[in-house]
């Protein structure tokens, strides 16, 4: 059965990447927002749901080291795999404010995390404090992009007609609402959304399901299945996007999704639980691999302001790497988590 929800999951993922890709840049269009700054909010927290819903669950299951697995394992996870496998597709462009915003809240909130959990774990106001945080720097991530936008042209925002690809409803019929179309398109991302929530949700409730029957402690789940599994969204997402020319999304849906991660999610699971511990072995391990995978993404993505296959296949050859870390660490149970 565990096995069944593993394919079903799947495709739910698929399409929903599909339809929330596809509405969430026409929608970038019509409200003057780029598509970085949706890469970064819209579709990146959209993605990360499944992260939120797991860690918080586990938190008052009780299930701490599923929790914190599920947050670290998902940064390293997003910038090593999944960064890597969509620029190993198509090279992806970055843009300018990914290098002076963007990339830097993401190395910065990792780092703080890291700090803050040197005395053991995050408390209660700790994780309220990153939850006003991300509340700032999605306002300002808007701000700065509709400001850009209304210097770099004063003409009117392209119609649904205009940025429609030949043939399809928008170009046949230009004069149909632009209400309706809005309406349209934000349907898409929100079925989009609930299908990435809906497929990530039983993709990893079947891979846990066989991790547990084959012994597999919490944290080594956290960390591999269950990051993975609850990452397959950004996978989709940013994968779809990179194939469908959308590389600005590509990108900042793994950037958005790693800061989401810290400061949305770690944030409310420490304001829930009152404290999420943060074993010393974690600590001096994940977390520095965690910081580290985040601050190496500043010099391969200002070079060039491109993450080129090259570099993709880079960051891929560390996640192996860290897999193989991993099992040196608990050789049986990674073993049996991976394979």
């Amino acid at each position: 059965m565990a096995f069944l929800w593993l394919a079903i999951g799947l495709a739910l993922l698929t399409l929903g990447a599909e339809w929330l890709v596809r509405g969430a840049s026409t929608l970038a269009l019509a409200a003057r927002i780029s598509p970085l700054v949706v890469g970064l909010t819209v579709v990146a927290f959209g993605t990360s749901a499944p992260e939120l819903f797991v860690t918080v669950s586990a938190i008052i299951q009780g299930e701490e080291g599923i929790a914190l697995g599920n947050v670290v394992g998902s940064n390293i996870f997003n910038v090593l795999f999944i960064l890597a496998i969509s620029a190993m597709i198509v090279p992806l462009s970055v843009a300018p404010q990914l290098l002076r915003v963007d990339l830097p809240v993401m190395i910065g909130a990792s780092t703080i995390a890291g700090l803050l959990a040197i005395d053991g774990g995050i408390g209660r106001y700790e994780g309220i404090a990153f939850l006003i945080a991300l509340a700032c720097y999605t306002s300002a991530s808007i701000w700065i992009s509709r400001r850009s936008k209304r210097i770099a042209a004063e003409a009117p925002a392209p119609t649904f007609a205009e940025t429609a690809k030949p043939g399809s409803p928008e170009a046949l019929d230009p004069g149909h609402p632009t209400l309706l179309r809005t309406s349209l398109h934000i349907g898409l991302v929100i079925v989009g959304l609930a299908l990435l929530v809906a497929g990530s949700r039983l993709f990893t409730e079947g891979a846990v399901e066989i991790a547990r029957n084959l012994g597999v402690s919490e944290f080594v789940i956290g960390v591999t299945l269950v990051a993975a599994g609850t990452s397959l969204p950004e996978v989709a997402a940013s994968v779809m996007a990179a194939v469908k020319g959308e590389r600005d999304i590509a990108v900042g849906n793994v950037v958005g999704s790693n800061i989401f991660n810290m400061l949305c999610v770690f944030g409310a699971a420490s304001a829930i639980g009152g404290d999420v511990p943060v074993p010393y072995e974690t600590l001096t391990f994940d977390f520095i691999l965690m910081i580290g995978a985040c601050a190496i993404c500043f010099p391969i993505c200002w070079t060039g302001r491109r993450v080129s296959r090259l570099e993709g296949a880079f960051l891929f050859a560390l996640y192996l790497a860290y897999l193989f870390a991993l099992w040196l660490r608990a050789p049986e149970e990674t073993a049996a988590a991976i394979l």
